[in-house]
């Protein structure tokens, strides 16, 4: 089913929220750059043929074609994404993650929770970000040092709630 204007609606909505929290957490700049290439022929017109209101297109779309082009798309683009920090390892011979710099942890962050927000609706709760990132085993495709920032902002929200939360990561420079 095609539905650009619900999938517009949905991106915009996912985005302003970004920039709300980006806002709090001392990263404008990122807020207002969020997501961009989701307006890409590439990303949109996928977005729009699966959109599904409850959670993201790409994975009807990986149940229909084995893959997302607007995953692939958007990943490699997009530095909030820790899909974007891999590289290859010459000691290892293998790709594995890298540290990522703070502020796109920052952004990431602030993405996940904006996510949880726009795909539960009235049924999120501050629960959300931390059980979606534990459902979906992101800890070992992170660098450790990664996931245990992240880990501990999204533990965070939960126990202290966004607000302390927002304030706590403005402050936070490095690792």
């Amino acid at each position: 089913m095609w539905h650009p204007i619900k999938h517009f609606l949905t991106v915009i909505k996912h985005r302003h929220m970004v920039i709300k929290h980006c806002f709090k957490v001392g990263i404008p700049f990122q807020g207002f750059t969020h997501d961009l290439s989701k307006f890409s022929p590439t990303e949109f017109m996928e977005g729009a043929k699966f959109y599904m209101g409850d959670r993201s297109p790409n994975e009807a779309a990986r149940s229909e074609y084995g893959y997302s082009r607007a995953w692939l798309h958007h990943k490699g683009r997009n530095k909030h994404h820790f899909e974007y920090w891999t590289d290859y390892n010459i000691r290892t011979k293998q790709v594995e993650p890298v540290k990522m710099p703070i502020k796109y942890v920052k952004e990431m962050f602030c993405d996940r929770v904006a996510a949880g927000k726009v795909y539960q609706g009235k049924n999120y709760t501050e629960n959300n970000p931390i059980d979606y990132y534990m459902r979906g085993g992101t800890r070992y495709k992170l660098h450790p040092k990664t996931a245990d920032l992240l880990e501990e902002w999204l533990n965070m929200i939960k126990t202290h709630g966004e607000d302390y939360t927002f304030r706590h990561i403005r402050k936070v420079r490095d690792y």
